[in-house]
């Protein structure tokens, strides 16, 4: 059975980020993951999680400035210095939260030029060995045009193919079931494919990227299929509820309250 993890950046928004962890426990969830935590002080959040008593599944690295439009410099040549001090500003927040997977973001990028490629693979080689003594898993993520146009990694097939080069054993692909769709289709035999380099799982509806209950994807088939191809890791919750987070749960009641 999946072991769902409530997104905080996006669920539970009717309250402070740091309540969205009691809320969070309190409709089901065992496990809870956000995109930024630097926000808050790391106490807070490793407090917050520890008296809910809620997995941390992944959160993401500095991305640079958000509110201007940036979503990361792992592919930015100039910006490889910033790259370095945002693990070191990470550190702390996966020490404090026990996470064992971080999320590095590729940038804004043109991935037909050969400095932007070089840059990735500089930048993820360097994130993953720089984890890799704290036991925690460096995750990358293709994004869709759609939502965000630009975005250097955009493309499952290439993802992989970078994973597998660099053959590193903490370096591994975030699934997002919603882009995956968005990008290619086709989401169960890409997931059958590519399940030994499978990190992480996120799920929304698609088009809507709203509960994932209707819409193009039978998710409950999905569900059954990462059990079928022995998925043992976390399924985040990222989408955006259509209204109140508690009223939109019916589909996650059958597995509220599965623990690691």
């Amino acid at each position: 059975m999946p072991r769902f993890a409530a997104n905080l950046s996006m669920m539970f928004t009717e309250v402070p980020f740091l309540d969205r962890f009691d809320a969070a426990a309190q409709a089901g969830f065992t496990a809870v993951e956000f995109l930024f935590p630097y926000d808050h002080p790391v106490e807070a959040v490793g407090e917050r999680l520890k008296r809910n008593g809620l997995t941390q599944a992944l959160f993401n690295l500095p991305p640079g400035d958000w509110n201007a439009g940036e979503k990361g410099f792992a592919a930015l040549p100039s910006r490889f210095s910033d790259l370095k001090a945002s693990l070191e500003t990470a550190l702390p927040y996966a020490k404090a939260t026990g996470v064992k997977r971080l999320h590095l973001m590729a940038g804004i990028a043109n991935r037909s030029e050969r400095v932007a490629i070089e840059a990735f693979y500089k930048s993820v080689a360097w994130a993953a060995e720089f984890f890799a003594p704290h036991g925690i898993d460096v995750v990358i993520e293709p994004i869709n045009a759609r939502n965000v146009p630009g975005y250097f990694l955009n493309d499952f097939d290439f993802a992989r193919d970078l994973i597998q080069e660099l053959r590193l054993p903490n370096l591994k692909l975030q699934f997002d079931i919603y882009h995956c769709q968005i990008i290619h289709g086709d989401v169960t035999m890409r997931l059958r494919e590519m399940m030994p380099i499978i990190g992480h799982i996120q799920i929304a509806s698609i088009p809507s990227r709203n509960e994932p209950d209707d819409e193009e994807l039978n998710y409950p088939f999905l569900f059954d299929e990462l059990d079928r191809l022995g998925y043992a890791g976390f399924v985040g919750c990222e989408y955006n509820p259509r209204g109140k987070t508690t009223d939109g749960l019916a589909w996650f009641k059958p597995y509220a309250g599965v623990r690691p």
